[in-house]
């Protein structure tokens, strides 16, 4: 059954439907891949696989032809102005690797998945050329990206892209944010001799921003630090489905772009399995959890690598409201001279009761003893008379 959100239908591509455009890829990897020997989420998947949840690929487009998304894609949309298959037809395969990194599919045969596997894809296209300069891409067609993802009933927005700090953009990342979507960013990539600079969207207040790390957990070199970074992820040496067929694509240099994707793949568990909890509760979720890094905080991994069963199974409750199970709070601090008063109050009563106590036994005790504890008689020839 198709069914038509916000005037756009958003029912799974059929594979034979779906256009082969883009870079077919090489041959599938012969052994799972580093990160996901890292993140495992497979551990996750008896409490949550991301069902029900979209994810809405805000991108160069996803197609929807590989294996490992077939089934997953929903109808997308460009704002390239390219005529192509609205969101459907990725030119430079970018987009469809983080998607394949959100929900690819783990029932292939290929020793590869995505984060959250039964997740659906909206893809939004706004970049539409391979070699598109990130920093050039017009922050108004991302903006509205992000507000028709929302109107489509997005859960999550993945943005693996750079593009500059303009009021639009930053005004549609608050109404998504207000409107209880995730949105998860790339923290940028540094350019050989670049400073690190705030990178947008990532850097507003409210979005999830993720830096990479390599094999070994340290921070990727290229990978922008900042107070802003929340999250690490790996971002080095990935692999992920390309866009031209079954094939997949090597990412030796990786990036935070596909580290940000297997972050939204860990939200979509999150929301899967928690669905009343707001933005900014799934964010501190994720950021108890993580793994975090010897010195604490940090301005290149933040608080740490993005860890997926704690993200989902954990018992945890926002900060002022403890989860059901846990430990009650310890007893608030009292006046000690109420103790004092209350423990006086206490032995007055007692001693008064105890007082009472005696009068009454004192005299049944006296004639227990005069008559040796034998029981009294009644006098001879007194008969009791009922009452008139």
């Amino acid at each position: 059954m198709t069914v038509v959100l916000g005037g756009t239908v958003v029912a799974p591509v059929p594979a034979a439907a779906a256009p082969r455009c883009g870079p077919p890829g090489e041959a599938a990897p012969t052994g799972t891949p580093w990160s996901l020997r890292r993140l495992e989420p497979a551990s996750a998947w008896r409490l949550s696989r991301g069902a029900g949840v979209t994810v809405a690929v805000i991108d160069s487009g996803v197609s929807a032809i590989h294996p490992s998304l077939r089934g997953r894609v929903l109808e997308g949309r460009d704002f390239s102005d390219l005529p192509e298959q609205q969101g459907r037809c990725d030119l430079v395969g970018h987009g469809t690797v983080v998607a394949g990194l959100i929900a690819g599919r783990d029932d292939t045969g290929a020793p590869f998945s995505g984060i959250a596997p039964d997740a659906r894809i909206l893809p939004g296209r706004v970049l539409a050329e391979y070699g598109t300069d990130l920093d050039d891409a017009l922050p108004g067609q991302v903006a509205e990206a992000i507000r028709w993802a929302v109107s489509e009933e997005a859960d999550v927005i993945n943005l693996s892209l750079v593009t500059l700090d303009r009021p639009e953009l930053a005004e549609a990342v608050r109404d998504a944010l207000d409107a209880g979507v995730v949105l998860v960013a790339a923290a940028g990539n540094r350019q050989q001799d670049q400073q690190d600079l705030p990178a947008y969207p990532a850097a507003y207040p409210g979005v999830i921003a993720v830096a990479g790390v390599d094999e070994q957990g340290a921070h990727v070199e290229t990978s922008v630090s900042g107070e802003y970074v929340d999250l690490a992820a790996p971002g080095l040496n990935l692999i992920g489905p390309a866009p031209g067929g079954d094939g997949y694509l090597a990412e030796p240099q990786g990036g935070t772009s596909f580290a940000a994707a297997y972050v939204s793949g860990v939200v979509a568990l999150v929301r899967a399995a928690h669905p009343d909890l707001t933005p900014e509760q799934i964010t501190d979720r994720l950021i108890r959890t993580a793994d975090a890094p010897p010195s604490g905080l940090d301005p290149q991994v933040g608080h740490g690598v993005v860890n997926p069963y704690r993200a989902v199974a954990d018992l945890l409750g926002t900060r002022a409201d403890p989860p059901a199970g846990a430990l009650p709070a310890p007893p608030a601090p009292t006046d000690p001279l109420a103790d004092e008063r209350a423990v006086a109050l206490w032995a007055a009563a007692v001693g008064a009761l105890l007082a009472g106590v005696l009068l009454v036994v004192k005299p049944i005790l006296a004639r227990g003893r005069r008559r040796g504890w034998r029981p009294g008689r009644r006098p001879t020839g007194v008969t009791s008379t009922p009452a008139t």
